[in-house]
């Protein structure tokens, strides 16, 4: 049981556990992993709070009814798988501000707080834009052997290394 200690896991051991996590996925439910559609219902189930059941009057949110369904549970899952592995590694720890934004950005918890939430809704709006996150594409898609998503993988890979030659 050493393996749940490590800090970094193989990359190979990692890419064949989530290659069987989409087969059981795909087995057990016909649907690929994702995990912006979860972030979509929890939208709606935010909303229904103040609007009762004419949310689900929405034409989106006949497409992507506002309930907890498998992927909502998969990024709860996803939260706590990886708070646990931090904590049996040894490597968790609280910080508001991380060292290489730090020394890049200054130390300006409101800086950071800002740029990551206006971060969080781009790449929110931007999965649902292209019918998916990385999860849904760069590993559903294509194992499917989507065109579409293999287009969405090489992007995010470009968009990835010009945004950190950009800021770094």
């Amino acid at each position: 049981m050493d393996w749940l200690m490590m800090e970094r896991w193989s990359p190979y051991a990692v890419g064949i556990g989530i290659g069987v996590l989409s087969w059981i996925t795909f087995l057990l439910s016909d649907k690929p992993i994702g995990c912006s559609t979860a972030f979509s219902r929890s939208s709606g189930m935010i909303e229904g709070l103040f609007r009762g059941e004419k949310v689900k009057e929405k034409a989106y949110y006949k497409k992507f009814t506002p309930e907890i369904d498998w992927e909502w549970m998969l990024v709860v899952g996803i939260f706590f798988g990886a708070l646990i592995s931090a904590i049996f590694s040894g490597s968790f720890r609280m910080i508001s501000v991380p060292s290489t934004w730090a020394s890049h950005f200054g130390p300006s918890f409101s800086l950071r707080w800002i740029v990551s939430l206006v971060g969080g809704v781009l790449l929110g709006f931007g999965a649902r834009w292209a019918g998916g996150c990385t999860s849904g594409h760069g590993i559903s898609g294509t194992l499917q052997l989507a065109v579409s998503s293999w287009l969405a993988a090489i992007c995010f890979f470009i968009g990835g290394i010009i945004t950190a030659m950009l800021l770094y």
